[in-house]
């Protein structure tokens, strides 16, 4: 059937009564709650008695979610009188249309969220990098990948690209290493410094004994000599352990009469 058949199916004005009218509402709002109950039982069935994971759970509740929609769609319309098997041949115009010019796209989204579904690079409520934005997962949906970044802006990324990107993962593994960098005078003692932040690293108690902590010189840069402390904590101490060593060894520092240096340029003016 052509689009101007589609166009041209009939439909019957003249016998949408007032009472057919709020017939096809009353089916609308009971479709709709009807939907969402059936939606909502759908997800704690599968949380309850599946094994899958909760990205799985998610990714399956909202594409049935989209199917209870079509078929409340499809009621309201048949209240209205229209020929639905006219129109859903129809729609086969439309849709071999869509599937020219921008299916393909979707389908692709659709396939990547099916891939991230399974294999789970990503999952739910994990802080990753992905495309150039990082956030904490909110949920795989049917076309895109929702994250919260910390600053509470929702960003929503193409599957396609989730796939398709490199992806880093800051929530999957149980430790993740701390480096703080800090430099420190030339003329500073280097094996004093060496020992006081170590002093300053083994004094946290969020820092692992395993694997064991390092302070390593990284640089001698331009006005000052580079020392990276390197600790290992549990993932979700990191951020914490990360503002106490930073802070930490600034004290040290001071207490031990080790200078931290600022960049000067010497300019010298002849005559």
């Amino acid at each position: 059937m052509a689009i101007e058949e589609f166009s041209s199916i009939p439909i019957d004005f003249a016998g949408i009564t007032p009472e057919t009218l709020l017939m096809a509402a009353v089916v609308a709002v009971v479709g709709v709650v009807a939907a969402k109950i059936l939606t909502s039982i759908f997800k704690r069935t599968l949380s309850r008695t599946s094994h899958l994971p909760a990205l799985v759970v998610e990714f399956l509740v909202r594409f049935f979610a989209a199917l209870l929609y079509v078929i409340v769609i499809l009621l309201v319309l048949a209240v209205l009188g229209v020929d639905i098997g006219s129109m859903v041949l129809g729609l086969s115009a439309v849709i071999g249309l869509v599937l020219a010019f921008g299916l393909q796209d979707s389908f692709t989204n659709f396939s990547a969220g099916v891939w991230i579904a399974t294999l789970r690079p990503i999952d739910k409520d994990e802080y990753v990098e992905v495309n150039g934005m990082a956030g904490t997962v909110q949920a795989v949906g049917i076309m895109a990948t929702e994250l919260l970044t910390p600053d509470n802006k929702f960003v929503t990324i193409p599957n396609a690209l989730v796939w398709g990107s490199p992806v880093v993962n800051y929530s999957r593994m149980d430790t993740r290493r701390v480096d703080v960098a800090v430099g420190i005078a030339y003329d500073s003692n280097v094996e004093q410094a060496l020992r006081v932040a170590m002093e300053t690293i083994k004094s946290n108690p969020a820092v692992l004994a395993t694997p064991e902590p390092a302070v390593v010189v990284t640089e001698l840069a331009d006005s000052s000599v580079n020392l990276a402390l390197r600790a290992w904590t549990k993932t979700g101490d990191f951020w914490a352990v990360k503002g106490d060593l930073t802070r930490g060894i600034l004290e040290a520092f001071r207490q031990a009469g080790i200078e931290i240096p600022f960049p000067q340029l010497d300019v010298h003016l002849e005559r």
